[in-house]
């Protein structure tokens, strides 16, 4: 199959090799001091990714319809194995420790979960919207991997794949009815979560992000911190390498949750703005991607691509900044880690596919 020149998408590919850059820049600056610096680790990883997307290229995106629950019950099986042979790290069982990298099956759920619903609404030809009934299935389906998810325990990735799975809900079109029942239902369970699904550090993490100040030097101290880099940076920021707070180890976490607060430090407002322009751009640009597809199934594995990016950025920037409870979530192409920036490049990947085939019929 021959593919014209102008059928790849050079804007796209741009916006991502400048966000993976400027993140390897940013990553520098965070750990440069340490024993084994991280930027080096996400250099490699950065080859692998673009080395998945070229080969991406030339998979036509329709192979994976048939594929689609196949993967999701191997997704399945490798989250059910996570806490019974997973490696317990930071008091949790969510990786599944590879030999030469530890894998994150959460991460990948959130690929496996769009291609799922993408498949199911596909072949589903419900016009007139989908009432309660007609979302059994497909809430089945998000129902499964979100408790294997929620037990490890990862709050934050559950939360995550469920905001993405209700926006392909919302993008195939339901009910008003249907997302009024939803959000009461929502709203009203929220305190009985609260009280008898959240652990107690899970409890102590919504406390402490209604009031950082009540436990500045324990529960409060990664919130605070960040937000005094956020704010240290001002305008025009302190300068690469520059920041008190990042270079004086006041910042935790700094390579992987906050290290968006790294960048806002020592680049200020015109850096953060700068890199919100380019991230609109990702999104603008899947979006369109999405609009364009050759068939429904294109275009809502489209949509819950940029969903996965969308979401990411939105909860990592905003529990950096203070609006959102630490939950221990990455930014797409900044933060350090195998799995989180291998599942963005196979999101790229697949982008890319679903663009190039638009006008093959």
């Amino acid at each position: 199959m021959k593919m014209r020149k102008l059928d790849f998408h050079f804007s796209m590919l741009a916006v991502v090799l400048f966000l993976c850059v400027s993140g390897v820049f940013n990553l520098y600056s965070a750990s440069h001091q340490a024993v084994s610096p991280k930027w080096l680790s996400q250099i490699y990883w950065l080859c692998i990714g673009f080395t998945m997307v070229g080969a991406m290229l030339f998979i036509d995106y329709r192979i994976f319809e048939r594929l689609a629950y196949p993967l999701y019950i191997f997704n399945i099986v490798l989250l059910a194995l996570v806490p019974l042979i997973g490696p317990r790290i930071y008091g949790a069982h969510r990786w599944l420790d590879l030999g030469f990298m530890k894998f994150q099956p959460s991460e990948l759920m959130k690929i496996s979960i769009v291609l799922v619903l993408a498949r199911y609404f596909q072949e589903d030809r419900n016009i007139g919207g989908y009432s309660l009934i007609g979302l059994i299935k497909p809430l089945l389906l998000l129902a499964l991997p979100a408790l294997l998810i929620i037990i490890e325990p990862d709050l934050g990735t559950t939360l995550v794949v469920c905001f993405i799975a209700f926006s392909v809900f919302m993008f195939v079109k339901i009910k008003w009815q249907s997302i009024l029942i939803i959000a009461i239902v929502g709203i009203l369970s929220v305190p009985v979560a609260y009280q008898f699904v959240l652990k107690d550090y899970q409890k102590e993490r919504v406390k402490t992000f209604m009031n950082p100040s009540r436990d500045p030097r324990g529960k409060g101290y990664h919130a605070l911190q960040s937000m005094i880099a956020v704010g240290s940076g001002k305008f025009y920021g302190k300068g690469h390498m520059k920041g008190s707070q990042t270079q004086l180890a006041f910042l935790p976490e700094q390579h992987t949750d906050f290290v968006f607060s790294v960048f806002a430090e020592e680049h200020g407002f015109v850096g953060v703005t700068v890199f919100l322009i380019m991230f609109g751009l990702l999104l603008f640009f899947a979006l369109d991607i999405s609009r364009h597809a050759r068939d429904k199934f294109g275009a809502i594995l489209a949509f819950g691509m940029a969903s996965i990016f969308f979401w990411h950025a939105f909860v990592n920037m905003g529990m950096v900044i203070g609006i959102m409870p630490v939950v221990g979530l990455t930014l797409p192409f900044f933060s350090y880690g195998g799995s989180s920036l291998m599942i963005s490049m196979i999101a790229i990947g697949f982008l890319l596919s679903i663009h190039m085939r638009r006008f093959i019929f």
